[in-house]
């Protein structure tokens, strides 16, 4: 967790907050599937090479392949644009190892919530619906399985539609 929180330690979520909430939040939400160490550990770590400063040769090294791998497979290249990178997060979805799905999932309703709770301020009703449905799109595609999350996710997916809804 402490390299998670160093290595993000500049970043800010779209509300305001300190970036390193969701990835503890993904982690926390895994961990209430009781899944092992090492997916939990990915989810902590998932977006920082995607974002910060951070190889994926220095998560090897730090943490082993295993828990490299996991965030291998869901870094998405920042040198695209982002309407490319969201489709890609489509395509690749099916190909996700069942650990890899499993923090995707968790990694989504953690963004479906805080679209449900603090939506970014600049995010009008229809950017918010738009979101909510690409994060509905993604986890459809992933491998089946993990059934319990994705209850949680059309749970929690109702929930911030709702809010939205009622936002409108």
């Amino acid at each position: 967790c402490e390299f998670g929180d160093i290595a993000h330690i500049k970043d800010k979520r779209k509300s305001g907050e300190p970036y390193i909430t969701h990835p503890i939040a993904v982690a926390e939400i895994l961990a209430g599937f009781r899944l092992d160490r090492d997916t939990i550990i990915a989810a902590i770590l998932h977006d920082t090479v995607e974002d910060c400063a951070v190889s994926e040769a220095e998560l090897v090294t730090r943490f082993g392949a295993q828990i490299a791998g996991i965030v291998a497979e869901l870094t998405d290249n920042k040198a695209l644009e982002k309407a490319e990178r969201k489709r890609l997060q489509t395509v690749h979805a099916p190909g996700k190892s069942p650990a890899a799905a499993l923090v995707k999932i968790c990694d989504k309703m953690s963004n479906i919530r805080a679209v449900e709770e603090t939506p970014p301020v600049h995010w009008d009703v229809v950017r918010q619906i738009a979101y909510l449905d690409w994060a509905e799109s993604v986890v459809e595609l992933l491998p089946a399985g993990a059934d319990p999350a994705r209850q949680e996710f059309a749970k929690r997916l109702r929930d911030a539609r709702a809010a939205v809804a009622a936002r409108a």
